[in-house]
């Protein structure tokens, strides 16, 4: 987890994605954010996300990113 998070951190610098819990809710990732999350997690995990995974709930943490990542990369 703390790989992912200096991951997201290079993708966005100045979050607090150690805390934060309403990433997109809050404003603090936009679209162009998440498509730079997106292309990041998949050139380190080798996982890509499916448009239909690409919602709030999914996006609103580093928690539930990392969550959705692990269970891509178990399919």
């Amino acid at each position: 987890m703390n790989e992912f998070i200096e991951m997201l951190k290079r993708v966005k610098p100045g979050i607090d994605f150690e805390h934060e819990t309403a990433l997109v809710d809050d404003g603090l990732l936009e679209s162009l954010d998440i498509i730079s999350i997106i292309s990041e997690v998949s050139e380190v995990y080798g996982v890509w996300i499916p448009s239909d995974e690409i919602i709030p709930d999914n996006f609103n943490s580093a928690e539930a990113m990392y969550e959705l990542v692990q269970d891509l990369k178990e399919e």
